[in-house]
C-alpha cells in the first residue's frame, strides 16, 4: 500500500476512531437498558428528517447543507422525547416494540420522501447508506469537537446515567428524575447519531454501537474493562475493514459491517477455550508454616 493510499485513508480511519470512542461507550448504556434497536430507530428517524429536508425550499436541496442537518436533528429530538417517556414499569406495551414500530414507520417515510426527490436520489442514497471513505478532514475535526463535548457531558453526569442504565427501578426509587435524565441521554445520543449517520450510514453506526459492547460483555463484567475491550476491538476492526475494502475493491461500509460480525464470531468462539485454559491452569497451594516440603 503506497503513501498516497495511506494519505487517502487517514481521514476515514481517524473518523472511525472517533466513532469507536463515543459509540462503544454509548453501547454499554444501550445494552444495559435493553433497548438494542434504539440506535437503528433514531438513526432512521434522523435519515427521515434529512430526506424530508431535501424537499423543503429553504434547504436548497443540498443534502450536505446546514438546513438538512438541523431538520434531521429536530426529528431526532422528537424521537428522543418519545423514547424517554415510554420507559415505565409495568408497561402494557414493551419499549422495544415501540422502538421497532418507529423504525419501520421512519423507514417507510424515508422511501416515500425519496420517491418525491428524484433529482437527489443518488445523494440521498449516499447519505442514508453512508460512505466513510469520502469523509474530509474538516468533517473529522467537526465530529471530534462535537463528540468531545458530548463525551465531557456524559463524564460529568456519568453516575446518574449509569445508575439508570444499570438499575432503572432502583434509580427511580432513590428519587432520581428518570424521565428527565432519560431525555438528556437520548437527546445527546441523537446528536451523535445524526452526525454519525451522515458519515457512516445506518448499519455501520449500529455495529459501532452494539458489536463492541456485546463482545466486551463476553470477557468482562465491570464498565472499565468493557470499555477497554470495546475500544480495542473497534479500532482493530476499523483498520481491518477499511484495508479489506480497498484491497478487495469492496463497498467500505458493508465490508466493515461484515468484519465486525466475523470478529465477534471469532471472539465468541474463543471464549470457551480461554475459560477452559484458565480453569485447567494449576493453582498454587499455600504451604503452612513449619510444614516440611
Amino acid at each position: 500500500m503506497d503513501l498516497d493510499i495511506l494519505k487517502f485513508l487517514a481521514a476515514p480511519f481517524a473518523a472511525s476512531l472517533i466513532l469507536t470512542g463515543i459509540h462503544s461507550y454509548l453501547g454499554v448504556h444501550v445494552v444495559e437498558r435493553g433497548v438494542i434497536f434504539v440506535d437503528l430507530s433514531l438513526a432512521q428517524i434522523a435519515a427521515l428528517g434529512a430526506t424530508i429536508a431535501i424537499l423543503l425550499p429553504f434547504t436548497g436541496g443540498d443534502p450536505h447543507g446546514p438546513g438538512v442537518y438541523w431538520v434531521s436533528l429536530f426529528f431526532t429530538f422528537i424521537g428522543a422525547a418519545v423514547f424517554s417517556t415510554i420507559r415505565v414499569r409495568r408497561a402494557r406495551i414493551p419499549q422495544e416494540a415501540i422502538i421497532g414500530i418507529c423504525y419501520a414507520v421512519a423507514s417507510a417515510g424515508s422511501i416515500l420522501a425519496m420517491s418525491k426527490a428524484t433529482s437527489e436520489s443518488e445523494h440521498l442514497k449516499d447519505m442514508l447508506v453512508g460512505n466513510i471513505l469520502a469523509v474530509s478532514w474538516p468533517e473529522v475535526l467537526h465530529t471530534a469537537w462535537l463528540y468531545g463535548i458530548i463525551g465531557a457531558f456524559h463524564y460529568i453526569f456519568r453516575k446518574k446515567f449509569l445508575a439508570i442504565s444499570m438499575d432503572h427501578a432502583a434509580a427511580e426509587a432513590s428519587g432520581l428524575s428518570v424521565r428527565f435524565w432519560d431525555f438528556l441521554f437520548y437527546a445527546s445520543f441523537g446528536f451523535v447519531v445524526t452526525s454519525s449517520v451522515a458519515i457512516a450510514g445506518v448499519l455501520l453506526v449500529f455495529c459501532y454501537l452494539i458489536v463492541p459492547s456485546v463482545a466486551a460483555m463476553l470477557y468482562a463484567d465491570r464498565i472499565g474493562p468493557r470499555l477497554a475491550i470495546g475500544w480495542t476491538m473497534g479500532t482493530i476492526v476499523s483498520a481491518l475493514g477499511i484495508y479489506l475494502s480497498v484491497k478487495l475493491d469492496l463497498p467500505t461500509g458493508a465490508t466493515m459491517v461484515c468484519t465486525f460480525g466475523l470478529v465477534l464470531i471469532v471472539m465468541a468462539a474463543l471464549r470457551p477455550l480461554l475459560r477452559r485454559d484458565r480453569e485447567a491452569a494449576p493453582v498454587a497451594t499455600p504451604v503452612a508454616v513449619g510444614e516440611r516440603r
